[in-house]
């Protein structure tokens, strides 16, 4: 099999997608991340916005070690010569030495969208492609809507190829730009070009019919050997093929050499770092890096994994930077709990019974509203409270919430009684609402005896209904995430009071923090 390159458009393709948007900073952040991983970087197009022309200015100082940066335009607009357009002149002034422009392929837009006869359309490619050549870069052509136009037309679809190819491109990517070319397809026309064109072929596929991935794999195998995509399959609409998945079915299950060992074990850490600086929060279940891939929660699949891995999992975890989690729930067997109380540090056997009545606990809880997936901190504290290797850290003796209208504006006010040992310290807080004056009060009370607390903050609060029947008398479960700036850990809390649960879960939230620094 030969090298396939990594090509990647999530600072421009990406950045498509709804409720996205990077800042030049944004951008300049995450080329430096995807130099870690692939071959090609697309910067964005300079010759359609400000914010694209400030990157490419500010690019040329980035210090990238293996991935190369791309400038993406279009090809010149009609009745323009090459020479003289704006847009050709924005992509050379970029000072990338690769540069990608898309042409369309189907008649359908060359007669609808440019309006221009077929002819002329074929002379656009032709005069752009030479003259980027003619400044000594290399260029990348990308056949817009390749796959609806091969469809529609072979005959002129072939033809957009053909000028690009002896015009001097690079290379020949086929785009399923509106994502509704199924794998039969891409199989079948891929197979077609790679008779008749001597340049290596790409693909660009779009996930709207959720196959871009498999469309990308299918074009691999039939003879491409470069392959565009986004992180997490960001992009407009449905997305693109996802990279993160694009990338493990072809050097794991393909054995393809398109990146390193090395650089594969990064998959995961540069799907979250990328989510992150676009705010947007992962997919649990994402394929290969989320964080739901390689979990367990049925206590026969947890019993299997535990002797062989292969029996619930297609791959090593590892080989992606993932790892293995092991979920505890009311599907919990025993195999569960040995295995997360070996996390823990602590010796069980099958057949003790403690390990009887950790279980009997679990299952009882859970009848009773609490989920520990998302709560594995609270899950620890009972398995230490129920082994009686838990040590108390203070005892919450009372506490109250008010929540008053001042100059209209709502102030939530929380006090709290704590014991540490034999005192006891008694305080009051404020916050934007009850459950945040309840965390300051708490932690406030607290810090005195503990100033570890000091750097203590709540992440994420969640809150379900459980009975949906009962109104607002029903049980809620809450469940929250907190960090120390260094570790994340979930806390659940359930009561038909809502303040009370999530004090519950605040609770064990401090009282888990407390825990792991009484360990270390």
């Amino acid at each position: 099999m030969p090298k396939v390159e990594i090509y990647d458009t999530t600072l421009r393709d990406g950045a498509q997608m709804e409720f996205v948007s990077f800042s030049v900073k944004d951008k300049m952040r995450i080329a430096e991340k995807l130099d870690e991983l692939v071959h090609y970087i697309e910067g964005g197009w300079p010759g359609s916005n400000p914010r694209d022309i400030e990157f490419f200015k500010k690019a040329k100082k980035l210090k990238l070690k293996h991935a190369e940066l791309v400038a993406f335009g279009s090809t010149r607009k009609a009745k323009e010569k090459a020479n003289n357009d704006r847009n050709l002149k924005a992509l050379l002034d970029s000072g990338t030495k690769t540069i990608c422009i898309f042409g369309k392929s189907w008649d359908l837009h060359v007669k609808d969208a440019l309006r221009v006869p077929l002819k002329e359309n074929l002379k656009m490619i032709e005069d752009s492609v030479e003259y980027l050549k003619s400044k000594d870069r290399k260029v990348i052509y990308d056949a817009e809507h390749f796959f609806d136009a091969y469809e529609s037309n072979p005959e002129y679809a072939m033809e957009t190829l053909e000028v690009a190819q002896e015009a001097g491109a690079d290379c020949l990517v086929l785009c399923d730009t509106n994502g509704g070319t199924l794998p039969g397809g891409v199989h079948v026309i891929v197979e077609k070009v790679k008779e008749k064109m001597k340049a290596p072929l790409g693909i660009h596929a779009h996930n709207d019919s959720d196959v871009a991935v498999a469309n990308s794999t299918i074009a691999v195998r039939r003879g491409v050997t470069h392959v565009q995509g986004t992180i997490n399959g960001m992009g407009e609409r449905c997305g693109n093929a996802n990279l993160c998945s694009v990338i493990p079915n072809l050097k794991i299950k393909m054995g393809i050499n398109c990146v390193t060992d090395k650089q594969l074990k990064k998959l995961a850490e540069i799907s979250r770092f990328v989510n992150e600086i676009a705010n947007i929060r992962s997919q649990h279940n994402m394929p290969y890096v989320g964080r739901s891939a390689f979990a367990h929660k049925g206590g026969i699949h947890v019993d299997a994994v535990l002797k062989k891995p292969r029996t619930y999992e297609h791959t090593d975890p590892e080989l992606v930077g993932n790892a293995r989690r092991i979920l505890v729930s009311e599907l919990a067997g025993k195999s569960t709990v040995l295995r997360k109380a070996e996390e823990y540090g602590l010796n069980l056997k099958k057949s003790t019974p403690e390990t009887k009545e950790i279980l009997k606990k679990l299952k009882e809880m859970e009848s009773e509203g609490y989920q520990f997936e998302g709560a594995e901190a609270s899950f620890e504290l009972l398995v230490k409270k129920t082994l009686g290797v838990y040590k108390s850290f203070f005892n919450l003796e009372g506490f109250r919430v008010t929540v008053d209208a001042r100059d209209d504006e709502l102030i939530a006010e929380a006090t709290v009684k704590v014991k540490v040992g034999k005192k006891y310290e008694h305080t009051a807080a404020e916050g934007e609402g009850p459950v945040n004056a309840l965390d300051n009060a708490l932690r406030k009370a607290l810090e005195k005896f503990y100033p570890v607390l000091h750097d203590v903050r709540l992440t994420d609060y969640k809150v379900r209904v459980l009975d949906e029947k009962s109104g607002t008398g029903a049980k809620v479960r809450v469940l929250i995430q907190t960090t120390d700036g260094k570790s994340t850990w979930g806390t659940v809390g359930v009561s038909e009071n809502i303040i009370e649960a999530s004090l519950l879960a605040l609770a064990d939230s401090i009282d888990y923090k407390l825990l792991k620094e009484s360990e270390t």
